[in-house]
């Protein structure tokens, strides 16, 4: 349920990737949702998705979320880039995970 994972995660510095995608219902959903997913947060369609991307990540579920806080986005980006270059790859892996955890 995407409002109540937005709801859990309001406040600054709450957001947790994991249990996002867990309460939402992106967790273990297939490679191809995880690339349809990756289309939508990939806004410059540059087949990454740099920080400033990540930062607006909630707003992609609703257009009243919030932005993630500097912190949130370097843990999200940190998890999600497996090659070190700042920006996550149109694969879908992570470091520790997969998106779809």
């Amino acid at each position: 349920d995407i409002t109540k994972a937005l709801d859990e995660c309001k406040g600054a510095d709450s957001f947790d990737y994991k249990k996002f995608f867990k309460t939402c219902g992106l967790a273990g959903k297939s490679a191809d949702d995880v690339k349809k997913a990756f289309a939508i947060i990939d806004q410059d369609k540059s087949g990454f998705i740099e920080e400033e991307e990540l930062k607006l990540f909630l707003q992609n579920f609703s257009g009243g979320a919030r932005a993630l806080t500097d912190g949130e986005t370097k843990v999200f980006l940190k998890a999600g880039d497996s090659d070190g270059d700042g920006k996550i790859g149109a694969d879908g892996t992570c470091r520790d995970t997969r998106w779809t955890v």
